[in-house]
Protein backbone atom coordinates (compact mmCIF):
# COMPACT_ATOMS: atom_id res chain seq x y z
CA UNK A 1 0.00 0.00 0.00
CA UNK A 2 1.33 3.88 -0.47
CA UNK A 3 0.25 6.49 1.14
CA UNK A 4 0.16 9.99 0.50
CA UNK A 5 2.51 12.06 2.83
CA UNK A 6 2.54 15.20 4.40
CA UNK A 7 5.05 17.55 5.59
CA UNK A 8 6.25 19.65 9.01
CA UNK A 9 9.06 21.34 10.56
CA UNK A 10 9.98 20.30 14.05
CA UNK A 11 12.73 21.04 16.28
CA UNK A 12 14.73 18.91 19.57
CA UNK A 13 16.03 21.11 22.24
CA UNK A 14 19.51 18.88 23.27
CA UNK A 15 20.16 18.30 27.08
CA UNK A 16 22.45 21.43 26.67
CA UNK A 17 19.84 23.67 25.33
CA UNK A 18 20.79 23.50 21.49
CA UNK A 19 17.69 23.59 19.18
CA UNK A 20 17.99 21.18 16.04
CA UNK A 21 15.84 21.35 13.49
CA UNK A 22 14.36 18.94 11.29
CA UNK A 23 11.37 17.76 8.34
CA UNK A 24 9.07 15.13 8.47
CA UNK A 25 7.78 13.42 5.97
CA UNK A 26 4.50 11.53 7.35
CA UNK A 27 1.93 9.01 5.87
CA UNK A 28 -1.14 10.21 6.12
CA UNK A 29 -2.92 7.81 7.79
CA UNK A 30 -3.77 7.27 11.58
CA UNK A 31 -1.33 4.48 12.17
CA UNK A 32 1.83 4.37 13.82
CA UNK A 33 5.10 4.19 11.91
CA UNK A 34 8.58 3.20 12.32
CA UNK A 35 10.89 5.84 12.03
CA UNK A 36 13.73 6.27 9.25
CA UNK A 37 16.36 9.21 10.42
CA UNK A 38 18.67 11.05 8.52
CA UNK A 39 21.38 13.39 9.99
CA UNK A 40 23.64 15.36 7.64
CA UNK A 41 25.29 18.73 7.59
CA UNK A 42 24.35 20.02 4.33
CA UNK A 43 20.68 21.52 4.45
CA UNK A 44 17.76 19.39 4.84
CA UNK A 45 15.97 20.26 2.30
CA UNK A 46 18.91 18.46 -0.05
CA UNK A 47 18.08 15.16 1.70
CA UNK A 48 21.09 13.43 0.32
CA UNK A 49 18.79 13.65 -3.38
CA UNK A 50 22.06 13.36 -5.19
CA UNK A 51 21.94 9.65 -4.44
CA UNK A 52 18.84 8.08 -2.99
CA UNK A 53 15.31 8.87 -3.64
CA UNK A 54 13.36 11.67 -1.99
CA UNK A 55 12.53 11.07 1.21
CA UNK A 56 8.43 11.58 0.30
CA UNK A 57 9.14 8.02 -1.50
CA UNK A 58 10.44 6.35 1.30
CA UNK A 59 7.17 8.17 3.57
CA UNK A 60 4.71 6.56 1.09
CA UNK A 61 6.28 2.89 1.52
CA UNK A 62 4.94 3.55 5.50
CA UNK A 63 7.62 5.00 7.22
CA UNK A 64 8.16 8.34 9.27
CA UNK A 65 10.93 10.04 7.71
CA UNK A 66 13.01 12.68 10.03
CA UNK A 67 15.97 14.53 8.02
CA UNK A 68 17.68 16.53 10.85
CA UNK A 69 20.16 18.85 10.36
CA UNK A 70 22.84 18.72 12.83
CA UNK A 71 24.36 21.13 15.28
CA UNK A 72 25.46 24.64 13.47
CA UNK A 73 23.83 23.57 9.90
CA UNK A 74 20.99 24.27 8.16
CA UNK A 75 18.25 25.97 10.33
CA UNK A 76 19.42 24.46 13.22
CA UNK A 77 21.75 26.21 16.59
CA UNK A 78 24.40 25.48 17.46
CA UNK A 79 28.17 25.65 16.46
CA UNK A 80 29.14 22.96 13.71
CA UNK A 81 32.56 21.48 14.41
CA UNK A 82 33.38 18.61 11.91
CA UNK A 83 31.94 15.10 13.54
CA UNK A 84 32.47 16.02 17.29
CA UNK A 85 29.21 16.46 18.61
CA UNK A 86 27.63 13.65 16.74
CA UNK A 87 27.92 10.90 19.09
CA UNK A 88 25.67 13.02 21.74
CA UNK A 89 23.27 14.69 19.35
CA UNK A 90 22.47 11.58 17.87
CA UNK A 91 21.70 9.27 20.78
CA UNK A 92 19.21 12.14 21.55
CA UNK A 93 18.18 12.52 18.25
CA UNK A 94 17.49 8.46 17.97
CA UNK A 95 15.45 9.21 21.45
CA UNK A 96 14.00 11.65 20.45
CA UNK A 97 12.36 10.35 16.95
CA UNK A 98 11.28 7.22 18.21
CA UNK A 99 8.96 9.25 20.40
CA UNK A 100 7.54 11.50 18.14
CA UNK A 101 3.37 11.19 17.49
CA UNK A 102 2.82 8.19 14.73
CA UNK A 103 6.07 6.37 16.03
CA UNK A 104 6.21 2.81 16.59
CA UNK A 105 9.52 3.45 18.65
CA UNK A 106 11.81 1.79 16.09
CA UNK A 107 13.88 3.57 14.34
CA UNK A 108 16.68 2.79 11.36
CA UNK A 109 18.62 5.38 10.06
CA UNK A 110 20.66 5.68 6.51
CA UNK A 111 22.56 8.09 4.47
CA UNK A 112 25.78 8.67 2.80
CA UNK A 113 29.56 10.13 3.55
CA UNK A 114 29.02 12.41 6.69
CA UNK A 115 25.01 11.04 6.83
CA UNK A 116 26.88 7.24 6.93
CA UNK A 117 29.44 8.79 9.88
CA UNK A 118 26.32 10.03 11.71
CA UNK A 119 24.44 6.85 11.83
CA UNK A 120 27.64 5.10 13.85
CA UNK A 121 27.99 8.58 16.30
CA UNK A 122 24.25 8.21 16.88
CA UNK A 123 24.97 3.60 17.69
CA UNK A 124 28.19 4.93 19.73
CA UNK A 125 25.60 4.98 22.98
CA UNK A 126 23.60 2.07 21.80
CA UNK A 127 20.20 3.79 22.40
CA UNK A 128 17.47 1.47 22.58
CA UNK A 129 15.28 2.19 19.85
CA UNK A 130 17.74 1.72 16.81
CA UNK A 131 17.44 -1.45 15.37
CA UNK A 132 19.22 -1.26 11.94
CA UNK A 133 21.39 0.90 9.75
CA UNK A 134 22.13 1.11 6.61
CA UNK A 135 25.86 3.12 6.41
CA UNK A 136 27.28 4.28 2.81
CA UNK A 137 30.81 5.50 1.70
CA UNK A 138 32.43 5.93 5.00
CA UNK A 139 35.38 5.74 7.17
CA UNK A 140 36.34 3.34 9.60
CA UNK A 141 39.21 5.08 10.11
CA UNK A 142 39.16 8.95 9.85
CA UNK A 143 43.15 8.77 9.04
CA UNK A 144 43.03 6.31 6.65
CA UNK A 145 40.07 6.29 4.79
CA UNK A 146 39.07 9.46 4.84
CA UNK A 147 41.91 12.29 5.41
CA UNK A 148 45.30 10.48 4.03
CA UNK A 149 46.11 7.69 1.92
CA UNK A 150 49.10 5.90 2.95
CA UNK A 151 50.19 8.37 4.62
CA UNK A 152 49.67 10.78 1.55
CA UNK A 153 47.04 13.44 1.78
CA UNK A 154 44.16 13.47 -0.26
CA UNK A 155 44.49 17.18 -1.35
CA UNK A 156 41.67 17.69 -3.80
CA UNK A 157 38.78 16.13 -1.88
CA UNK A 158 39.38 17.62 0.84
CA UNK A 159 40.39 21.17 -0.19
CA UNK A 160 36.84 21.04 -1.97
CA UNK A 161 35.08 19.66 1.26
CA UNK A 162 36.46 22.28 3.10
CA UNK A 163 35.45 24.95 1.00
CA UNK A 164 32.07 23.76 0.43
CA UNK A 165 31.83 23.23 4.51
CA UNK A 166 33.26 26.85 4.94
CA UNK A 167 30.96 28.53 2.16
CA UNK A 168 27.87 27.13 4.09
CA UNK A 169 29.22 28.29 7.28
CA UNK A 170 29.87 31.46 5.86
CA UNK A 171 26.41 32.29 4.13
CA UNK A 172 24.70 30.67 7.42
CA UNK A 173 26.53 33.70 9.46
CA UNK A 174 25.62 36.25 6.67
CA UNK A 175 29.06 36.83 5.87
CA UNK A 176 28.49 37.63 1.58
CA UNK A 177 31.88 38.54 0.64
CA UNK A 178 33.54 35.30 2.21
CA UNK A 179 30.22 33.14 0.56
CA UNK A 180 30.98 35.00 -2.69
CA UNK A 181 34.78 34.15 -2.23
CA UNK A 182 34.40 29.92 -0.91
CA UNK A 183 31.50 29.44 -3.69
CA UNK A 184 33.76 30.83 -6.92
CA UNK A 185 36.77 28.81 -5.32
CA UNK A 186 34.59 25.66 -5.45
CA UNK A 187 34.06 25.95 -8.87
CA UNK A 188 37.59 26.59 -9.68
CA UNK A 189 39.70 24.97 -6.97
CA UNK A 190 42.89 26.87 -6.12
CA UNK A 191 45.11 23.89 -6.50
CA UNK A 192 48.65 25.60 -6.61
CA UNK A 193 48.15 28.67 -4.65
CA UNK A 194 45.66 29.64 -2.07
CA UNK A 195 45.09 33.36 -1.86
CA UNK A 196 45.69 34.74 1.13
CA UNK A 197 41.48 36.00 1.63
CA UNK A 198 40.61 32.55 0.46
CA UNK A 199 43.22 30.84 3.64
CA UNK A 200 41.97 33.65 5.73
CA UNK A 201 38.40 32.39 4.89
CA UNK A 202 38.99 29.25 5.27
CA UNK A 203 40.41 29.29 8.97
CA UNK A 204 37.36 31.40 9.98
CA UNK A 205 34.75 29.21 8.51
CA UNK A 206 35.89 25.65 7.73
CA UNK A 207 34.16 23.68 11.35
CA UNK A 208 37.19 23.73 13.63
CA UNK A 209 39.93 24.68 10.83
CA UNK A 210 39.95 21.12 10.13
CA UNK A 211 41.20 21.63 6.63
CA UNK A 212 44.51 22.97 8.76
CA UNK A 213 44.32 20.86 11.47
CA UNK A 214 44.13 17.38 9.29
CA UNK A 215 47.44 19.25 7.30
CA UNK A 216 48.81 19.16 10.53
CA UNK A 217 48.04 15.87 12.03
CA UNK A 218 50.36 13.78 9.28
CA UNK A 219 50.33 10.91 11.63
CA UNK A 220 47.75 8.69 13.25
CA UNK A 221 47.08 9.52 16.34
CA UNK A 222 45.01 10.68 19.22
CA UNK A 223 44.02 13.72 17.38
CA UNK A 224 42.49 10.64 14.59
CA UNK A 225 41.77 8.24 17.13
CA UNK A 226 39.02 10.23 19.19
CA UNK A 227 36.59 10.50 16.49
CA UNK A 228 37.27 7.31 14.22
CA UNK A 229 34.32 4.55 14.22
CA UNK A 230 37.00 1.75 15.05
CA UNK A 231 37.19 3.23 18.33
CA UNK A 232 33.52 2.59 19.60
CA UNK A 233 32.10 0.41 17.24
CA UNK A 234 32.93 -2.79 19.03
CA UNK A 235 30.20 -1.64 21.78
CA UNK A 236 28.03 -1.86 18.91
CA UNK A 237 25.54 -4.82 17.30
CA UNK A 238 23.00 -3.86 14.74
CA UNK A 239 22.16 -5.13 11.33
CA UNK A 240 23.48 -3.23 8.61
CA UNK A 241 23.73 -2.50 5.18
CA UNK A 242 26.95 -1.44 4.01
CA UNK A 243 26.94 0.27 0.39
CA UNK A 244 30.32 1.35 -1.25
CA UNK A 245 31.14 2.00 -5.10
CA UNK A 246 34.01 0.87 -6.86
CA UNK A 247 35.56 4.79 -7.90
CA UNK A 248 34.48 5.80 -4.07
CA UNK A 249 37.25 7.30 -1.83
CA UNK A 250 35.71 5.92 1.33
CA UNK A 251 36.00 2.31 0.41
CA UNK A 252 38.58 0.88 1.78
CA UNK A 253 36.42 1.91 5.13
CA UNK A 254 33.07 0.75 4.06
CA UNK A 255 35.35 -2.65 4.04
CA UNK A 256 36.71 -2.70 6.90
CA UNK A 257 33.30 -1.81 8.86
CA UNK A 258 31.55 -4.81 7.25
CA UNK A 259 34.84 -7.22 8.01
CA UNK A 260 34.19 -5.97 11.62
CA UNK A 261 31.15 -6.58 11.76
CA UNK A 262 30.26 -9.46 9.56
CA UNK A 263 33.39 -11.49 11.90
CA UNK A 264 31.67 -10.68 15.32
CA UNK A 265 27.65 -9.25 14.71
CA UNK A 266 24.78 -11.47 15.96
CA UNK A 267 22.58 -9.59 13.36
CA UNK A 268 22.71 -9.72 9.49
CA UNK A 269 25.16 -7.76 7.66
CA UNK A 270 25.26 -7.46 4.02
CA UNK A 271 26.89 -5.89 1.47
CA UNK A 272 26.84 -3.97 -1.48
CA UNK A 273 29.72 -2.61 -3.96
CA UNK A 274 28.40 -0.78 -7.43
CA UNK A 275 30.44 0.46 -9.84
CA UNK A 276 30.21 4.19 -8.49
CA UNK A 277 31.89 6.95 -7.51
CA UNK A 278 31.03 8.89 -4.28
CA UNK A 279 28.59 10.43 -6.68
CA UNK A 280 26.10 9.93 -8.15
CA UNK A 281 25.30 6.60 -8.26
CA UNK A 282 24.52 5.81 -11.80
CA UNK A 283 25.57 3.71 -14.62
CA UNK A 284 28.27 6.05 -16.00
CA UNK A 285 31.74 6.55 -14.16
CA UNK A 286 34.05 8.40 -15.77
CA UNK A 287 34.26 7.84 -19.68
CA UNK A 288 32.95 4.03 -18.74
CA UNK A 289 28.75 3.09 -19.39
CA UNK A 290 28.82 -0.05 -17.33
CA UNK A 291 24.94 -0.56 -18.48
CA UNK A 292 21.32 -0.67 -17.21
CA UNK A 293 22.69 -2.92 -14.12
CA UNK A 294 24.79 0.06 -13.27
CA UNK A 295 21.99 1.87 -12.18
CA UNK A 296 21.16 2.32 -8.67
CA UNK A 297 18.99 -0.44 -6.99
CA UNK A 298 19.88 1.06 -3.15
CA UNK A 299 16.60 3.11 -2.19
CA UNK A 300 14.20 -0.73 -3.29
CA UNK A 301 17.47 -2.54 -1.10
CA UNK A 302 17.18 -0.12 1.88
CA UNK A 303 13.33 -0.09 2.25
CA UNK A 304 13.42 -4.10 2.39
CA UNK A 305 16.21 -3.92 4.68
CA UNK A 306 14.34 -1.59 6.84
CA UNK A 307 11.09 -3.71 6.15
CA UNK A 308 12.94 -6.87 7.46
CA UNK A 309 14.19 -4.93 11.08
CA UNK A 310 11.89 -2.77 11.66
CA UNK A 311 8.54 -4.25 10.31
CA UNK A 312 9.28 -7.95 10.60
CA UNK A 313 8.80 -8.54 6.69
CA UNK A 314 10.08 -11.44 5.19
CA UNK A 315 12.39 -9.54 2.13
CA UNK A 316 15.39 -11.69 0.23
CA UNK A 317 19.05 -11.13 0.88
CA UNK A 318 22.15 -11.36 -0.74
CA UNK A 319 24.95 -11.29 1.88
CA UNK A 320 27.76 -9.39 -0.68
CA UNK A 321 27.14 -7.99 -3.89
CA UNK A 322 29.62 -6.93 -6.09
CA UNK A 323 29.19 -4.87 -9.47
CA UNK A 324 32.07 -6.89 -12.24
CA UNK A 325 32.91 -4.20 -14.01
CA UNK A 326 34.23 -5.26 -17.60
CA UNK A 327 31.07 -8.16 -17.36
CA UNK A 328 29.08 -5.68 -16.61
CA UNK A 329 26.55 -7.73 -13.99
CA UNK A 330 26.52 -8.16 -10.40
CA UNK A 331 27.75 -11.03 -8.56
CA UNK A 332 26.77 -12.52 -5.65
CA UNK A 333 28.34 -14.61 -2.57
CA UNK A 334 26.85 -16.27 0.96
CA UNK A 335 29.61 -14.38 2.14
CA UNK A 336 33.34 -12.68 1.25
CA UNK A 337 33.87 -14.56 -1.32
CA UNK A 338 37.13 -16.93 -0.96
CA UNK A 339 39.91 -15.94 -3.07
CA UNK A 340 42.98 -17.05 -4.56
CA UNK A 341 46.01 -14.97 -5.71
CA UNK A 342 47.56 -14.60 -9.02
CA UNK A 343 50.55 -12.90 -9.60
CA UNK A 344 52.83 -10.82 -12.35
CA UNK A 345 56.45 -10.65 -12.68
CA UNK A 346 57.77 -6.73 -13.93
CA UNK A 347 60.74 -7.16 -16.41
CA UNK A 348 62.27 -4.43 -18.62
CA UNK A 349 65.14 -4.26 -20.69
CA UNK A 350 65.50 -0.46 -18.66
CA UNK A 351 62.90 1.03 -21.33
CA UNK A 352 59.77 1.26 -19.35
CA UNK A 353 58.97 4.45 -20.25
CA UNK A 354 57.67 5.40 -23.43
CA UNK A 355 58.98 2.67 -25.57
CA UNK A 356 56.99 0.20 -24.31
CA UNK A 357 59.61 -1.93 -23.19
CA UNK A 358 58.10 -3.24 -19.93
CA UNK A 359 56.23 -6.43 -19.31
CA UNK A 360 54.09 -8.29 -17.11
CA UNK A 361 54.01 -11.85 -16.86
CA UNK A 362 53.27 -14.54 -14.47
CA UNK A 363 56.71 -16.19 -15.25
CA UNK A 364 59.31 -14.46 -12.43
CA UNK A 365 61.96 -12.52 -14.30
CA UNK A 366 65.86 -14.25 -14.72
CA UNK A 367 67.27 -10.51 -14.11
CA UNK A 368 66.44 -7.64 -12.17
CA UNK A 369 65.26 -4.73 -13.01
CA UNK A 370 67.22 -1.74 -13.88
CA UNK A 371 64.32 1.24 -14.74
CA UNK A 372 64.71 4.50 -13.36
CA UNK A 373 61.54 6.71 -12.91
CA UNK A 374 62.46 10.37 -12.56
CA UNK A 375 59.94 12.73 -10.62
CA UNK A 376 60.04 16.26 -11.29
CA UNK A 377 57.80 18.46 -8.27
CA UNK A 378 57.72 21.40 -11.18
CA UNK A 379 55.97 18.83 -13.89
CA UNK A 380 54.27 16.43 -11.56
CA UNK A 381 52.10 13.57 -13.33
CA UNK A 382 48.42 15.04 -12.88
CA UNK A 383 45.17 12.57 -12.05
CA UNK A 384 43.25 11.12 -13.98
CA UNK A 385 40.08 9.71 -12.98
CA UNK A 386 40.25 6.49 -9.90
CA UNK A 387 38.84 7.03 -6.95
CA UNK A 388 40.72 10.22 -5.12
CA UNK A 389 40.02 12.53 -8.00
CA UNK A 390 36.83 14.54 -7.83
CA UNK A 391 36.22 13.51 -11.60
CA UNK A 392 36.41 9.44 -10.60
CA UNK A 393 35.97 6.80 -13.00
CA UNK A 394 37.89 4.77 -15.66
CA UNK A 395 39.25 7.20 -18.34
CA UNK A 396 41.57 6.95 -21.36
CA UNK A 397 45.49 7.34 -20.24
CA UNK A 398 47.11 6.16 -22.93
CA UNK A 399 48.77 9.93 -23.46
CA UNK A 400 49.58 9.35 -19.74
CA UNK A 401 51.33 6.42 -20.35
CA UNK A 402 53.35 7.60 -23.35
CA UNK A 403 54.92 10.14 -20.72
CA UNK A 404 58.83 9.54 -19.62
CA UNK A 405 57.95 10.13 -15.73
CA UNK A 406 55.40 7.40 -16.12
CA UNK A 407 56.89 3.32 -16.36
CA UNK A 408 54.43 0.95 -17.86
CA UNK A 409 54.37 -2.97 -17.65
CA UNK A 410 51.98 -4.74 -20.08
CA UNK A 411 50.85 -8.00 -20.28
CA UNK A 412 50.92 -10.10 -23.58
CA UNK A 413 47.15 -10.14 -25.04
CA UNK A 414 45.37 -12.37 -22.66
CA UNK A 415 44.34 -16.10 -23.71
CA UNK A 416 41.51 -16.23 -21.24
CA UNK A 417 39.42 -13.86 -19.50
CA UNK A 418 40.90 -12.43 -16.44
CA UNK A 419 38.53 -11.80 -13.53
CA UNK A 420 40.05 -9.75 -10.22
CA UNK A 421 37.76 -9.95 -7.10
CA UNK A 422 39.03 -8.77 -3.82
CA UNK A 423 42.39 -6.95 -3.04
CA UNK A 424 45.18 -5.74 -5.22
CA UNK A 425 48.90 -5.23 -4.27
CA UNK A 426 51.81 -3.73 -5.93
CA UNK A 427 55.14 -5.25 -4.15
CA UNK A 428 58.20 -2.82 -5.20
CA UNK A 429 62.05 -3.27 -4.92
CA UNK A 430 63.72 0.48 -5.35
CA UNK A 431 66.72 2.30 -4.73
CA UNK A 432 66.06 6.77 -4.46
CA UNK A 433 67.89 9.69 -3.91
CA UNK A 434 65.27 10.73 -1.50
CA UNK A 435 64.61 9.97 1.66
CA UNK A 436 60.23 11.01 1.23
CA UNK A 437 59.48 10.29 -1.87
CA UNK A 438 55.53 9.09 -3.56
CA UNK A 439 54.25 6.38 -5.69
CA UNK A 440 51.33 5.62 -7.87
CA UNK A 441 50.61 2.57 -8.99
CA UNK A 442 47.21 2.23 -11.53
CA UNK A 443 46.07 -1.12 -13.12
CA UNK A 444 44.38 -0.64 -16.52
CA UNK A 445 42.74 -2.59 -19.10
CA UNK A 446 43.89 -2.37 -22.48
CA UNK A 447 41.61 -2.93 -25.49
CA UNK A 448 42.48 -4.30 -29.05
CA UNK A 449 42.38 -1.00 -30.17
CA UNK A 450 45.31 -0.01 -28.05
CA UNK A 451 42.94 2.65 -25.67
CA UNK A 452 43.80 2.37 -22.10
CA UNK A 453 41.32 2.51 -19.31
CA UNK A 454 42.26 2.65 -15.98
CA UNK A 455 40.41 0.27 -12.63
CA UNK A 456 42.26 0.27 -9.85
CA UNK A 457 44.93 2.46 -8.74
CA UNK A 458 47.29 3.04 -4.80
CA UNK A 459 49.13 5.69 -3.81
CA UNK A 460 51.65 5.85 -0.80
CA UNK A 461 54.40 8.36 0.67
CA UNK A 462 57.31 7.21 1.96
CA UNK A 463 59.14 8.82 4.61
CA UNK A 464 61.91 6.30 5.41
CA UNK A 465 62.73 4.32 2.62
CA UNK A 466 63.50 1.20 3.20
CA UNK A 467 63.70 -0.66 -0.21
CA UNK A 468 60.88 -2.70 0.33
CA UNK A 469 57.70 -1.12 -0.54
CA UNK A 470 53.93 -2.85 -0.83
CA UNK A 471 51.46 -0.64 -2.19
CA UNK A 472 47.77 -1.43 -1.65
CA UNK A 473 45.36 -0.46 -4.45
CA UNK A 474 42.15 0.09 -4.46
CA UNK A 475 39.63 -3.01 -4.34
CA UNK A 476 38.06 -4.32 -7.47
CA UNK A 477 35.97 -6.30 -9.01
CA UNK A 478 36.88 -6.17 -12.78
CA UNK A 479 37.23 -8.53 -15.81
CA UNK A 480 39.89 -8.09 -18.24
CA UNK A 481 38.34 -9.83 -21.48
CA UNK A 482 40.71 -11.93 -23.50
CA UNK A 483 42.53 -10.43 -26.24
CA UNK A 484 42.78 -7.20 -23.90
CA UNK A 485 46.09 -6.41 -21.77
CA UNK A 486 46.57 -6.21 -17.98
CA UNK A 487 48.65 -2.77 -17.47
CA UNK A 488 50.87 -1.40 -14.18
CA UNK A 489 51.74 2.36 -14.67
CA UNK A 490 53.82 3.72 -11.67
CA UNK A 491 54.55 7.35 -11.26
CA UNK A 492 55.98 9.30 -8.52
CA UNK A 493 52.78 11.80 -8.05
CA UNK A 494 49.17 11.97 -9.01
CA UNK A 495 48.11 15.28 -8.60
CA UNK A 496 45.88 17.14 -7.17
CA UNK A 497 44.32 13.92 -6.27
CA UNK A 498 47.26 13.65 -3.50
CA UNK A 499 49.51 16.82 -2.53
CA UNK A 500 53.08 17.09 -4.01
CA UNK A 501 56.24 15.62 -2.22
CA UNK A 502 58.49 18.95 -2.28
CA UNK A 503 60.43 17.36 -0.16
CA UNK A 504 61.72 18.96 3.45
CA UNK A 505 64.84 20.17 2.78
CA UNK A 506 65.60 23.89 1.02
CA UNK A 507 69.17 22.65 0.66
CA UNK A 508 68.91 18.85 -1.46
CA UNK A 509 67.12 18.73 -4.64
CA UNK A 510 63.08 18.57 -5.23
CA UNK A 511 63.66 15.80 -7.84
CA UNK A 512 63.20 12.25 -6.90
CA UNK A 513 65.47 9.84 -8.95
CA UNK A 514 63.95 5.98 -8.23
CA UNK A 515 66.09 3.50 -9.30
CA UNK A 516 63.07 0.24 -9.81
CA UNK A 517 65.33 -3.22 -9.13
CA UNK A 518 62.25 -5.53 -8.85
CA UNK A 519 58.43 -5.63 -8.54
CA UNK A 520 55.37 -7.90 -8.74
CA UNK A 521 51.50 -7.14 -8.97
CA UNK A 522 49.35 -9.61 -6.88
CA UNK A 523 45.78 -9.97 -7.82
CA UNK A 524 42.67 -11.80 -6.00
CA UNK A 525 40.76 -14.39 -8.14
CA UNK A 526 37.68 -16.30 -7.19
CA UNK A 527 38.76 -19.76 -5.69
CA UNK A 528 36.09 -22.40 -7.23
CA UNK A 529 34.22 -22.68 -4.07
CA UNK A 530 33.12 -19.35 -4.14
CA UNK A 531 31.02 -19.82 -7.29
Amino acid sequence: MLYSVSKESVSLITTDGVRLDADIYRPNSDQSFPVLLMRQPYGREIASTVVYAHPQWYASHGYLVVIQDVRGCGTSEGKFTLFEKEIEDGYQSVNWAANLPGSTGEVGMYGFSYQGMTQLYAAALRPTPLKALCPAMLAYDLYEDWAYENGAFCYEITLAWAIQLAAQNARKQGDEKAYIILYRASKNLPIYEISSFLSECLVKYAPSNFYYEWLRHLEPGEYWEVLSPKSFIKEVDLPMLHIGGAFDPHLRGTLKLYKEMSSRSRFAQSLIIGPWPHLPWGRQAGQINYGAEAQSNIDRLQLAWFDTFLKGLESPRVPVSWFCMGSNHWKSWEGWPNTLEKVYFLSSQGLASIRDDGKLSQKAPQTALNDILVTDPWRPVPSLGGHAALAAGSFERSSLDSRSDVLTYTTLPLERDLEITGDVRVDLECVTNQDSFDLCVVLSDVNIKGQVYNFTQGYINVKANSGSLLIPLQPTCRQIPSGHSLRLSVSGACFPAYAINNQTEPSKTPVTTLHLLGGKVTLSTIAESSH
